[in-house]
């Protein structure tokens, strides 16, 4: 018979939507069939065109809450359908970009309360789930998603649990990881070499060894936690030396906001941000009478906290003896990926914990914990993972099916095709091995998820990062796009900016298109090409990349630099001249032969410079440690009012000059640095110095920015880069930018740090790549 289809694409698998179009179209009284296909989910009815009209905008305004419609397209079709009935049917096709499934949730206030009644069958069961919460990528092997594409199809479902999943009415309706303690996954306690203990509650258990500070290794949704007292010196003490994590801060786990209110401050943004349903690390500010234990984030003031998100998370909280706070840390050793199979957790965590808290059910895809933060009242992304990946990016351009394979650092890559960009979750940094087969495993995982075979590679220009191996090895049409361009179109595709921009990026390093290392650009760029107007003016790198992790270098370096002949120890700031002579000597003397001190233009490098003349950080354990503990100084002088400061500014007052080749403007790093040294001359503290150098620095990028919007004509202003992680820069930009009446854009769910490159690379080298083609098509046609 003739009837019509309706094809909905978008986040719709995963997400209770077949059972949402089933009890729809009874509402409606429409009878035909509804199921998931590769590209999103198909209903087949017969109507007349105001019924059709009705029923579509009934799916658009009363969607499942996890789902993303994309779009609904519908047409003529020859159907057989029985009349009376509207059913379900079996999964149909293979998958495709144009399908996308939801990310992990978590836990449900439902599920929650099921999970707490003694009279219902799922009671203080540690995997309870609906098709409103629970796991989703972290078990998915491919798409359309059904029961036997998971994980789960080891587990058979119980009459029960089948009753549950065929009943229309019911919560579970078609909720694929759907299970119970009759016929689901279980939870094992297990000691340090991984013997199974035979116990009556392998939660009990885990709670009273975290309470006598014992660390144990929890298997999570997308992979292990390395947990601990965080209430405890001497467990988080424990922690920091088996893992060999002297500095970086940990993260750590609450079951409630009241609980998270007991140690940070929180707004009112911050408090949606924690308890939305992606449930993240939300940055915060340490209350400074917190019993928390001080090792969590040395010399740091802000603190990253989660809620529990998992229904073992919540049961393990609601023991008797469990600690209020508890170390989440990522289950892994410094540098590799996060473990996810029991046998691999017990081979390389069991040196550093000493019990396991395992289950049974598989993890297809391992995923961090995502971080973020709350900046001038939107939330920020800075590592998009858990709860976030792998929702696409919709961009207004359409792409040949291309993949960005990002950086070096806080790796991630991005598969394109059409307008959806799919960025993986965090990698990590492609340093070791293991890095980089978890690189290359998830490709070949989201390439068979969305059946995205890339035509085109896109990667940096830099020779000598993995990812940029990996894209040449590909055999396919190769783009190499500049770093920090591809920082500024990242931002430019989340927003839709088609129009060039004046982008500041603001970043740690990256290869310039001259050889060298930039890091303080100021852009002009549109989605294809770029022009370096401006950037900070050069500092010199004595040892190469050992400077990028011992600031006292950078230190020794600017003194050469402002002093040369003459530097003494007269010149020398205290902290500096804490440095042996004997390491202080060879590097004047490399810096003076000008070997092996590379020039740079990095922001991040700037402010290890000034991190090391304070004597905050000398040496970095973790990447961006000085720059974190100087912003960290800079904020205890912050008040309400320290904006006024910026906006009362005369920017038409900065003197600015050309660099040496007379092409773009510099701003002077080294003036910036001597304004600190004569504030440490003069005595000032440690914070008001830190503040100032802030300050002065957002006041120098304002006005040379302001000069180059009227210089080119341009109104609209991207920012980006590792370095606006800093909240002080980033809020200070925008606001002083926001006053002069220039409109600002910074990445929001994707991250401002390299995390967002590899959607930059997509959309700029997929669009090269079709203006390419057009041209060499229009000079065949002539």
């Amino acid at each position: 018979m003739k009837g019509v289809e309706i094809f909905i694409r978008g986040t719709v698998q995963g997400v209770g939507f077949r059972p949402f179009i089933y009890n729809l179209a009874r509402q409606h009284g429409l009878s035909g069939t509804v199921c998931n296909t590769g590209d999103g989910v198909a209903i087949h009815t017969s109507c007349s065109k105001e019924e059709l009209e009705a029923f579509i905008g009934a799916v658009r305004s009363k969607a499942p809450p996890l789902s993303r419609i994309q779009s609904i397209e519908h047409g003529p079709k020859e159907i057989e359908i029985e009349d009376g009935r509207f059913t379900i049917s079996k999964s149909s096709g293979t998958s495709s970009a144009d399908a996308s499934i939801p990310p992990d949730i978590a836990l449900c206030a439902d599920c929650l309360s099921e999970m707490q009644d003694p009279n219902d069958p799922r009671f203080a069961y540690p995997f309870i789930n609906c098709t409103n919460c629970g796991p989703r990528f972290t078990i998915v092997e491919k798409i359309p998603y059904d029961r036997q594409q998971t994980s789960m199809k080891v587990f058979p479902m119980c009459e029960a649990c089948t009753r549950d999943y065929e009943d229309p009415g019911n919560r579970r309706f078609h909720a694929q990881p759907n299970a119970c303690p009759l016929c689901g996954p279980q939870v094992s306690w297990h000691d340090q070499a991984g013997n199974k203990i035979e116990t009556k509650s392998p939660l009990t258990d885990t709670a009273v060894a975290l309470a006598a500070n014992k660390l144990v290794a929890i298997r999570g949704l997308g992979g292990f936690h390395l947990s601990c007292n965080a209430l405890e010196e001497k467990a988080v003490a424990q922690l920091r030396e088996r893992k060999r994590r002297p500095h970086k801060p940990l993260a750590i786990m609450v079951q409630s906001i009241d609980i998270a209110k007991k140690y940070c401050f929180i707004s009112e943004q911050e408090i949606a941000l924690l308890s939305s349903i992606e449930h993240p690390i939300v940055l915060l500010q340490k209350r400074p009478d917190t019993d928390l234990a001080q090792g969590l984030a040395p010399h740091i003031t802000e603190l990253g906290i989660m809620l529990a998100y998992t229904p073992l998370h919540h049961l393990l909280f609601q023991e008797s003896t469990c600690p209020q706070a508890l170390v989440m840390t990522s289950g892994n050793s410094s540098g590799t990926p996060i473990c996810t199979g029991n046998a691999e957790a017990i081979d390389r965590l069991g040196p550093i914990v000493d019990n396991f808290l395992l289950h049974n059910r598989d993890i297809v895809t391992r995923i961090d914990d995502s971080v973020t933060r709350v900046s001038g009242k939107k939330p920020l992304i800075l590592r998009r993972a858990r709860g976030y990946v792998p929702s696409p990016i919709h961009c207004k351009w359409t792409l040949p099916a291309t993949i960005g394979c990002g950086g070096g650092l806080k790796s991630t890559f991005c598969l394109g095709k059409k307008n959806s960009l799919f960025t993986s979750q965090h990698i990590g940094d492609l340093s070791n091995l293991e890095s980089y087969d978890f690189f290359q495993e998830s490709i070949e995982h989201l390439k068979k998820v969305f059946d995205i075979e890339p035509e085109i590679a896109v990667c940096d220009l830099h020779p000598d990062y993995l990812s940029t191996h990996y894209a040449k090895a590909l055999g396919i049409p190769l783009y190499q796009v500049q770093h920090h361009h591809a920082h500024a179109t990242a931002v430019m595709a989340e927003h839709g900016l088609k129009d060039p921009v004046i982008a500041i990026i603001l970043d740690g390093t990256g290869y310039g298109d001259d050889g060298t290392s930039w890091g303080g650009e100021i852009l002009q760029a549109d989605l294809t090409s770029f022009t370096r107007l401006a950037h900070l003016s050069h500092l010199r790198l004595p040892g190469g990349d050992k400077a990028a992790t011992e600031p006292w270098r950078m230190g020794i370096s600017a003194l050469h630099s402002l002093y040369g002949d003459g530097l003494s120890d007269k010149n020398i700031p205290t902290a500096l001249r804490q440095i042996e002579r004997d390491k202080r000597e060879p590097l004047l003397s490399m810096l003076n032969n000008n070997f092996n001190s590379p020039l740079t233009s990095s922001c991040g490098r700037l402010f290890d410079t000034v991190s090391s003349l304070l004597g905050i950080c000398q040496k970095m354990s973790y990447e961006g440690q000085a720059a974190m503990e100087l912003e960290d100084r800079a904020r205890r002088c912050l008040n309400s009012t320290w904006k006024n400061d910026l906006i009362s500014e005369d920017y038409d007052q900065f003197p600015f000059l050309l660099d040496d080749r007379g092409i773009t403007w510099e701003i002077n790093s080294l003036q910036l640095i001597k304004t600190v040294l004569d504030d440490i001359q003069m005595g000032k503290k440690t914070p008001e110095i830190a503040l100032r150098f802030h300050l002065l620095l957002i006041k120098n990028i304002t006005a040379l920015t302001l000069q180059l919007c009227t210089q080119t004509g341009l109104n609209q202003v991207v920012l980006s880069g590792g370095c606006m992680q800093n909240a002080i820069i980033l809020e200070g930009l925008r606001h002083t930018m926001a006053t002069h009446n220039i409109s600002v854009f910074t990445g929001e769910n994707i991250p401002i740090n390299d995390g967002g490159i590899s959607l930059g690379q997509t959309i700029t080298g997929g669009l090269q790549h079709v203006s390419r083609n057009s041209h060499e098509g229009n000079q065949g046609r002539g």
